[in-house]
């Protein structure tokens, strides 16, 4: 069973399997996410004591965190339902423990480091996230990676790389998480959010730390 893929631009005699795509798979991106965004909760549990930094650094976790959520939305759990006997349950249990885990970041991207709260909110969204990645790598990427070609893991990553960018940077728990509406809508929603991170000089990315 194929991935979900719409066809690349027609050419002559030219089959979408004779094409060979460049770039990372969808597979390896996600995975390089997790890596980076547990190294971003390890380093906030360790800056708690320096407010500026935490901060820094948690606004960079958001971020990061809220691409994430949304490009697997987008391409992921789609792709799970399509190739997976089981896909739609794991799409359904996976898209539950985002919606809390968008609701924890929301609470701390709405805290500041010296609120007495703001330690538990990022041990749990530390905990969350490791459950999310946990099951992803258990779950979910190895059977993917049997279940569809190469082809269409890099594919699929051109995509995910795309949405990356025009990912919304901030959490939004209540927009649509299943396409085609949230490929519409979380684009939109990203644009407003690099606007207001503009204006407020917020750093977004790890490297910019």
């Amino acid at each position: 069973m194929s991935a979900p893929l719409p066809p690349l631009p027609p050419a002559p005699a030219v089959d979408d399997n004779d094409v060979i795509p460049g770039g990372r798979n969808m597979v390896d991106i996600l995975v390089d996410d997790h890596h980076q965004i547990s190294a971003l909760c390890d380093r906030l549990r360790e800056s708690l004591a320096d407010a500026s930094a935490a901060s820094a650094i948690a606004e960079v976790l958001v971020a990061m965190l809220s691409r994430h959520l949304s490009v697997e939305e987008q391409y992921l759990y789609p792709t799970a339902r399509s190739v997976l006997r089981d896909g739609e349950h794991l799409a359904a249990q996976e898209l539950a423990e985002d919606a809390e885990m968008l609701l924890t970041l929301k609470q701390l991207h709405g805290s500041a480091p010296d609120d007495p709260a703001y330690a538990t909110l990022v041990a749990t969204v530390s905990r969350q996230h490791r459950r999310h990645a946990m099951r992803a790598s258990e779950e979910i990427f190895p059977r993917l990676r049997a279940r569809c070609s190469e082809n269409e893991l890099i594919r699929l990553g051109n995509r995910v790389e795309i949405a990356h960018e025009a990912a919304p940077t901030r959490p939004h728990p209540a927009t649509p998480v299943t396409p085609p509406v949230n490929k519409v809508l979380d684009p939109a929603v990203g644009v407003v959010d690099k606007v207001r991170d503009i204006i407020a000089g917020r750093t977004t990315w790890p490297e910019d730390l």
